[in-house]
């Protein structure tokens, strides 16, 4: 073992590559004595010196290595019997200035150990030992081999304390690793096609290519099992969380999240390391939440992978978001729109100038309705220009812009640059400040056709929302044309649909109020396709609210929001609920997913 000072039996002090503070390659591998293989100035004389070999010893070993040009001065003392293998390793570490120490498997980290790939710890003989701060500690058995080391220095990307340990600890240790995890692992990925996982990210080495490392260790084949698992299951996001004693795995699908087979505790940190290599995160940053993106190709899909990574007391926390352009392929008229309401969204959005709004909390489609809008624009004769943050899907013939705050790249800034760019529709990802309001309302009343969203509960909402972030009620009435509120449900399992009666009092007295007693009311008794729950897919429930002169005149009013929903609704709009209720008898969803959704 190392001894406390960081120094070996013969004297050696640890010694780090790369970094503050670090060796040179010159000082560290190419030591100038080094100047005749014939002469004893390297390894051997230190162990000539101290009595470990005679010169006979030497001389017969430089006869050897004459007769076989592959060995090293130090193999061959071994091969002639002159010392062991263990002697020959501390002469080299004392020689190289590096620590000497037998490495047992219970001090390896499995943080550490899965920062490289297992095919390649085999073929180098090579094993990342534990994280010293900033450093990892990797473990070699020829300290003289400057390529091996210059190439896992290049993989791994941050500073390298390097120790000299005998081969067959290395091989051993790497042979507990992999049956340890694995054999759980190849539990949960026992049909999984490796081959279906591929990184297409151009930047990424080789040693990052999904493809070419599927099944080299079991956290890559786990993670590749992951990705591929959570797209083939259409699921939007992953969830990785670490309890104390356990492992929590989750996909979100439709809205609500499922548990998933997780690989044991302790395989997380190893395993958020992998995800942190893919997405270009600094791998030994754990105190601080990152974000990043990973591009890859499942099963012919190209999809685009969000990291977050969160530190909570027992670990990091990391959440995949899955984009799949799939998603906003979808026509508008498949979203779940009634006829009547799609043929007045349609009718806005094709309007030559004006504000058009969507609004509603996280994760209610705001995004999939404005790229699905986007799709039907004539792209071939629009200037068409979007500012988002981030950009999640990427379009074809639109000019995309992404927002970056530390730079001072708002979606004010950005906005006010891309007005200047001639265009004719701009889409704002969210109206979050009074500056960018501003800017979107007189842009709309300069001739363009401006999108955005907004976070409120529903659309009269948004009007009260846009004044007290300081836009004047007159411009509001003058630029705004139409706000759309929506919501997301599950949608009734059409395998396993059945028509049901009323048994529950709330949901009874809840129809009554809402002026729907007596409809015919449907689920899903569950089956295989929709995973035992009764629902398979999701639809939108919508609010739209038409902004026509008598409601013009309201807004200019500075109304109360109270007033402006009692007025909205007395013109004509369908709340959320009722349209929600529609659908209910429309056998498409259930009064269950309605009231979930809309009651506050």
């Amino acid at each position: 073992m190392i001894s406390s000072d960081g120094t070996t039996e013969l004297g050696a002090p640890s010694v780090e590559v790369g970094g503050a503070g670090a060796v040179g390659q010159d000082d560290l591998w190419r030591p100038a004595q080094i100047a005749d293989a014939s002469a004893p100035t390297g390894p051997e004389r230190l162990l000539l010196s101290q009595g470990h070999i005679t010169a006979d010893q030497l001389a017969l070993a430089q006869k050897k290595m004459a007769d076989e040009p592959k060995l090293s001065i130090l193999e061959a003392l071994v091969s002639i019997g002159a010392i062991d293998e263990l002697r020959s390793l501390q002469a080299a570490a004392s020689y190289f200035r590096l620590p000497f120490a037998r490495v047992e498997p219970e001090e390896v980290s499995p943080d550490a150990y899965a920062m490289l790939p297992e095919k390649y710890l085999r073929n180098k003989v090579v094993l990342p030992v534990r994280w010293e701060e900033e450093a990892i500690v990797i473990a070699i058995s020829d300290p003289a081999d400057i390529f091996l080391i210059d190439d896992f220095r290049r993989r791994l990307k941050c500073p390298v304390n390097l120790l000299v340990t005998p081969s067959a600890d290395i091989r051993k240790i790497i042979d507990d690793f992999s049956a340890g995890p694995s054999q759980h692992v190849d539990e949960i990925v026992r049909d999984f096609d490796e081959d279906t996982v591929e990184v297409v990210d151009t930047e990424t080495d080789n040693d990052r290519d999904l493809e070419q490392m599927a099944g080299e260790s079991p956290v890559i084949r786990y993670v590749n099992f992951l990705i591929s698992n959570a797209a083939t299951e259409g699921a939007s996001d992953i969830h990785i969380e670490p309890g104390e004693k356990k492992l929590r795995v989750r996909f979100r699908m439709d809205g609500i999240l499922f548990e998933q087979a997780a690989p044991p505790i302790q395989m997380h940190a190893a395993v958020i390391s992998r995800l942190k290599i893919m997405a270009n995160l600094d791998i030994s940053e754990r105190r601080l939440p990152q974000d990043g993106r990973i591009r890859v190709t499942v099963q012919r899909r190209s999809i685009d992978l969000r990291v977050s990574t969160l530190p909570t007391v027992h670990g990091e926390k990391c959440v995949i978001r899955l984009l799949d352009n799939r998603s906003i392929s979808v026509g508008l008229e498949n979203l779940g729109f009634s006829p009547e309401i799609l043929g007045r969204f349609r009718h806005h959005i094709l309007q030559p100038h004006g504000v058009v709004l969507v609004t509603g909390p996280t994760g209610s489609g705001k995004s999939t309705t404005l790229y699905s809008a986007l799709q039907i624009m004539d792209r071939d004769k629009l200037n068409i220009s979007t500012v988002e943050d981030p950009v999640e899907y990427e379009l074809s013939g639109i000019n995309q812009v992404n927002v970056h705050d530390t730079i001072g790249m708002s979606f004010s800034a950005a906005l006010r640059s891309l007005l200047r760019q001639d265009p004719d529709i701009v889409m704002i990802g969210e109206v979050r400040d009074t500056e960018t309001a501003r800017i979107a309302v007189q842009a709309s009343l300069t001739g363009h056709l401006v999108l955005s969203t907004l976070h409120t509960n529903d659309a009269p909402s948004s009007i009260t929302r846009l004044i007290n972030i300081g836009v004047e009620p007159f411009l509001i009435s003058a630029a705004v044309n139409a706000i759309l509120a929506q919501r997301l449900v599950r949608r009734i399992c059409s395998e396993c649909k059945e028509e049901v009666s009323l048994d529950s009092r709330i949901e009874g007295e809840y129809l009554k109020r809402m002026g729907y007693e007596g409809v015919t009311l449907f689920r899903g008794r569950g089956c295989d396709n929709c995973r035992q729950t009764g629902y398979k897919g999701r639809l939108g429930l919508y609010e739209f609210l038409e902004l026509d002169e008598k409601i013009r005149v309201v807004i200019g009013s500075n109304p109360s929001i109270t007033e402006l929903k009692c007025f909205a609704v007395e013109s004509g709009m369908k709340t959320l609920q009722q349209d929600g209720l529609d659908k209910v008898s429309q056998g498409r969803t259930t009064v269950e997913e309605v009231m979930r959704v809309t009651e506050t």
